[in-house]
């Protein structure tokens, strides 16, 4: 990067994550907002994630929000389970479309194999792949075309169907899905974009060269970055109140992060192996717009530990939020046990 670049600090950079993630304000409840929460996918891996997702940036959530037939499930960045737009397919899929000519291959062949199966007819991705003489983990590969949906309800075997190829050049897809990421995570890198899309690095440098007329280069305290020119006057602005409390579920967007990214979100590198843990990760407290621990929950109780004793407001504000969790399999009041 060359010139003069726009200074921001650590305060700017989330202020403006948790502005445009709806983490300060709940958005009103409705389809333009459930699709507005899942502008970058809603990571689901975690059964009911997506939900809990939503709950933390839509009001009115309810147990059966995730299935508003404006939403799909789909294998989406990294190959995870992703609640989507409908509308938003094509960028979730052929977005990440290999341009390597033996990755596109397989993609294409699976894609067809995997149609010619099923016939217009819905299974099991498990029955799917004993049909095919495969481990079904395989058919994760053909979602990259666009043909391949899933439904997945935490419970059982994710349902697969294919449908028609989105019309849309796999190019501006790509470009799409990483304004997106800008949009959602910026500033940030071409690199970073790469890993959480599960892409070759330089797709990922492409597609920020494709963007390069839309970008504006800042400096944060972790380097060089890009920002998308459009949000320049939203990191200016004086960021408003953050909201009291979110309880946010794991591989949330917040802080589904990688690498030195995950510095500026908890500086504190003792704390980061708590949050981002070698294997299922906890969910995330956000208080007064800092990570402040983490949450597991078993059925009905709601286990917090936060990294420093919070303030009866602060406890109240939490408790709060557990207690309006929509959870389908809760029956009863939400039990909050607090390790800290």
């Amino acid at each position: 990067m060359t010139g003069s670049r726009l200074a921001l600090t650590r305060a700017k950079i989330l202020a403006f994550r948790r502005h445009v993630g709806a983490l300060d304000e709940r958005l009103p409840r409705g389809r333009r907002s459930l699709r507005r929460a899942a502008w970058a996918g809603l990571q689901d891996s975690m059964p009911r994630a997506a939900l809990l997702s939503i709950h933390a940036r839509v009001e009115g959530t309810t147990p059966a929000s995730w299935e508003d037939t404006s939403l799909v499930h789909l294998w989406g960045p990294r190959y995870h389970t992703y609640l989507i737009a409908a509308r938003d397919v094509a960028v979730f899929t052929l977005g990440r479309l290999p341009d390597e000519a033996g990755a596109l291959r397989v993609a294409e062949e699976l894609a067809a194999r995997l149609h010619r199966h099923l016939a217009g007819a819905r299974t099991r991705y498990g029955d799917a792949g004993s049909a095919l003489g495969m481990n079904p983990n395989r058919l994760r590969y053909a979602a990259a075309t666009g043909t391949v949906l899933i439904r997945w309800d935490g419970a059982r075997q994710p349902i697969v169907w294919t449908v028609p190829r989105p019309e849309v050049d796999p190019r501006d897809a790509r470009l799409e899905l990483a304004r997106r990421y800008l949009h959602i995570f910026g500033p940030t890198t071409a690199e970073a974009f790469a890993e959480w899309a599960g892409m070759s690095p330089r797709q990922g440098v492409a597609a920020f060269d494709g963007l390069r007329r839309s970008l504006t280069a800042v400096r944060t305290p972790l380097g060089d970055s890009w920002i998308l020119a459009t949000d320049e006057q939203a990191f200016r602005a004086a960021p408003g109140p953050a909201a009291s409390a979110r309880l946010l579920p794991s591989g949330d967007a917040y802080f589904l992060l990688q690498g030195r990214d995950r510095e500026l979100l908890v500086p504190d590198a003792s704390r980061r192996g708590a949050l981002w843990t070698p294997r299922v990760w906890p969910g995330g407290v956000l208080v007064d717009g800092e990570i402040v621990g983490t949450w597991r929950r078993g059925l009905g109780t709601v286990t917090i530990q936060t990294w420093h004793r919070l303030s009866r407001t602060a406890r109240n504000a939490v408790e709060s939020e557990a207690a309006s969790l929509p959870l389908p399999d809760v029956q009863g009041r939400v039990v909050v046990r607090w390790d800290d």
